[in-house]
């Protein structure tokens, strides 16, 4: 988690144009590296070998010929994790963003739930644990 708030309309551009690129705006390295490779395989899966090759010969002339054929069974998984990849990155600057926002406030959060807890009480009303007297906000 980062310490200032980011933009998420940046992260999902930014998700949209590259899968992963949008959690390496937040400095989400795992998270990013694992879209990217998620993205990276079920093109590799989907994506049939003759449009590769269509590619690699034609550049975009042979992308536009290829893409004519294409199956929508063979599109979908992959807009599907396009999809995924950039709403994870907007919802993810999002939770960043809230969490910067309590730690500026100073809201305590309980260990064990994650809930927002009161000042005053040395345990968690929701859950009951206790908590420690160093406790701060996460």
């Amino acid at each position: 988690m980062t310490r200032n708030k980011k933009r998420p309309w940046l992260a999902a551009l930014f998700a949209f144009i590259y899968p992963g690129a949008g959690h390496l705006y937040l400095r989400e390295w795992l998270r990013a590296f694992l879209w990217f490779g998620f993205a990276f395989l079920t093109a590799y899966l989907f994506i049939p070998p003759e449009m590769v090759q269509a590619v690699q010969n034609g550049g975009w002339s042979g992308y536009m010929q290829a893409s004519e054929n294409i199956d929508i069974q063979q599109t979908l998984p992959v807009l599907f994790v396009s999809l995924c990849n950039i709403l994870d990155a907007y919802w993810s600057a999002i939770r960043n963003n809230r969490a910067v926002q309590e730690a500026a406030d100073g809201t305590r959060r309980c260990p064990n739930c994650g809930r927002k807890v009161d000042a005053d009480l040395d345990f968690c009303q929701w859950c009951t644990s206790p908590l420690d007297a160093d406790a701060t906000a996460q």
